[in-house]
């Protein structure tokens, strides 16, 4: 269920702002849930990109 934006603080404009980027019939929607899993897919990536085994030098103390 999505939040409810109340009609008092925000103008007619941003509630159908609004209501356009909740409603899956929109495009304004598809394109919002294109980016949305466009970016995890990166994130991912990267994620699994990321790591670099630096040995056990890395680990303990270091007296300067």
């Amino acid at each position: 269920m999505a939040k409810k934006v109340s009609g008092k603080t925000h103008t007619r404009q941003q509630l159908n702002d609004y209501a356009n980027q909740h409603n899956p019939n929109n495009k304004a929607f598809r394109a919002n849930a294109a980016n949305t899993a466009k970016q995890k897919n990166q994130s991912r990536k990267e994620k699994s990109n990321s790591y670099i085994y630096l040995g056990w030098e890395c680990f303990g103390w270091c007296d300067d």
